[in-house]
């Protein structure tokens, strides 16, 4: 029998493009799919662009600067806003944006660039933060001096820092000032100053079996519903506030500096792993049942801290990062279409009941801080 060669030849050829088109569509398939898939990965991970970031940190500072927090006398001094302009001036470090700076400036003039009237109260130099982040930029000596001249007097009648930062929140309140103070004046008796308090003041209110901080002595002896120590989020929040900017400006040579950094290690680890399954943390850390609701303002310091220990590579990227993300998506969700944070405690001193509506000024400054690093990431 005569093989037709042409006929075989044409057979293999219509099997090879129909094999060929079997591929084409095999591939086209792989491809849409790979692309539904990114595309819907992009799409949840929207909260984490760059754009999102910035574009909601705008506008939380937009509505909590057209809705100031009245005054009340727990807010003695202003140290609420205080907190509130330290995460301005952050967010304008990274943004540039001059909406900020200006906001900040205003402050600072209606404030007459001056600290609070209690000459020994930490809250009362709040406001000083961002005082001397403004100064780093316009370098006008009244934004400098009359916190300068407070701090001077305080080392002149200096007293042990367990008596005059005798709760935890005074950790953040002083010590970034103290910082600031000798890295634009290069005078290192402010930075002498600042480890005699602080490592006297944490001898006294750290837990070293649980690695927080006590909101003050009067918890030493204190149980939670649950039977187990009293630690506040907020307050152990303050502290990370604080201790992450005490790391940013303390030179790395300094005796302390190894110490702060380690005692940051510690509090973090411990704190990621009382994170809630909704990504934030409860008014009580160590019984979340206790104020079983969301809380905005502990859980912003949180996530500022540990995205900041990411992005210096102080805290490993793979075990912390989840946490952050988690952290981020939460806090973003506790913002209105308006820009208002809600599930803010309110002022106080300890683990307490908190609304929905509840917002305040400070809770914006650490989600604006917040904000600052998951930009670098």
């Amino acid at each position: 029998m005569k093989l037709n060669w042409h006929l075989y030849i044409n057979q293999i050829k219509n099997t090879m493009k129909f094999i060929n088109s079997i591929g084409y569509i095999i591939t086209i398939l792989l491809i849409t799919s790979c692309s539904n898939k990114i595309t819907q990965s992009f799409s949840q991970q929207d909260i984490y662009a760059k754009k999102y970031v910035k574009k909601i940190m705008r506008k939380t500072y937009d509505w909590q600067a057209a809705n100031p927090v009245n005054i009340n006398d727990m807010n003695v001094n202003d140290w609420a806003r205080g907190a509130f302009y330290a995460g301005v001036m952050r967010a304008y470090g990274v943004t540039k944006d001059d909406t900020y700076l200006d906001g900040a400036m205003q402050y600072g003039e209606t404030s007459q660039w001056k600290a609070g009237k209690r000459f020994r109260h930490a809250d009362d130099l709040t406001k000083g933060q961002s005082f001397l982040d403004i100064y780093a930029v316009k370098k006008d000596p009244k934004m400098l001096s009359g916190i300068k001249e407070r701090i001077d007097s305080l080392i002149a009648t200096a007293i042990p820092g367990r008596d005059d930062w005798w709760w935890c929140d005074a950790l953040f309140m002083e010590p970034p000032v103290l910082v600031r103070l000798a890295e634009i004046t290069g005078d290192a008796r402010y930075n002498d100053y600042l480890n005699t308090m602080w490592w006297d003041a944490t001898d006294f209110l750290f837990d070293k079996e649980e690695n927080l901080y006590y909101r003050d002595k009067g918890f030493f002896d204190k149980k939670a519903p649950n039977g187990k120590k009293v630690f506040w989020s907020r307050g152990n929040g303050w502290v990370m506030g604080g201790l992450v900017q005490v790391l940013e400006r303390l030179p790395k040579n300094n005796q302390y500096y190894q110490r702060y950094l380690d005692l940051y290690k510690k509090m973090a680890a411990k704190l990621v792993t009382l994170q809630q399954p909704d990504g934030l943390w409860r008014a009580s850390l160590l019984d979340p049942n206790e104020v079983p609701v969301m809380e905005t303002s502990g859980s912003s310091f949180y996530t500022f801290a540990l995205a900041w220990g990411i992005n210096n590579n102080h805290l490993d990227r793979t075990a912390y990062l989840p946490a952050v993300l988690k952290g981020w998506k939460a806090l973003t969700g506790a913002v209105t279409p308006e820009g208002k944070l809600e599930y803010v405690q309110q002022i106080g001193a300890k683990p307490e009941s908190v609304k929905q509506s509840d917002n305040q000024e400070y809770g914006t400054g650490a989600f604006l801080m917040a904000g600052t690093e998951m930009l670098k990431l």
